[in-house]
C-alpha cells in the first residue's frame, strides 16, 4: 500500500470510529508513515511542532495511542524505553541495534509463516506474528 492509499485508509478508519480529523493527527499520521526510524513520542514531538508550535507532548502521545487503537499504526515490542511506534502496517520483521537503537526493518517471508506451538495454541489466541532479532548493526561494528 502506498502513502496516498494509508492516509485515504487512515481518514475512513478515522471516520468510521467517529474519530475526528484534525490537522494535528493527520500531520502526526503523516510523520509516522513517511519514515522508516520507528519514531519516538519525541521524535514526532519535535516534527509536528515546527507546523503547530503549541501542540503539547501528551497530545503527541495519547495520538499516537489512539492510532494504535485504530490499527492503523503499532508499538514496536522490544524495543525498551522510550516506546518506538510504527506506521508500516505490511508484514515484516525487525533487528535491533544493542548500540545505537537503531531498528531496521526485515523482510523475510520463511518468517511469516513461522510456525506456532500447539501448546501455546491452547493457550492462547494467536493476533500477530513477529520475529523481534538483535544484534550490532555494521556502523557500530566499524566505529570499534
Amino acid at each position: 500500500m502506498n502513502q496516498e492509499q494509508k492516509i485515504v485508509q487512515f481518514k475512513e478508519r478515522c471516520k468510521a470510529r467517529g474519530i475526528k480529523l484534525t490537522p494535528q493527527r493527520l500531520i502526526i499520521y503523516e510523520g509516522l508513515i513517511h519514515t522508516s526510524e520507528h519514531p519516538t513520542v519525541d521524535m514526532l514531538y519535535a516534527q509536528v511542532q515546527k507546523t503547530f508550535p503549541t501542540i503539547s507532548l501528551d497530545t503527541v502521545h495519547r495520538t499516537l495511542m489512539t492510532f494504535c487503537e485504530l490499527g492503523v499504526a503499532y508499538m514496536v515490542e522490544g524495543t525498551g524505553s522510550p516506546k518506538r511506534f510504527e506506521g508500516n502496517l505490511d508484514t515484516h520483521h525487525h533487528v535491533r541495534c544493542v548500540k545505537c537503537s537503531k531498528i531496521f526493518d526485515i523482510y523475510h517471508e520463511e518468517y511469516n509463516h513461522l510456525s506456532i506451538p500447539a501448546d501455546v495454541q491452547k493457550e492462547f489466541q494467536i493476533l500477530k506474528k513477529t520475529v523481534h532479532m538483535e544484534g550490532i548493526c555494521r556502523a557500530c561494528r566499524q566505529k570499534t
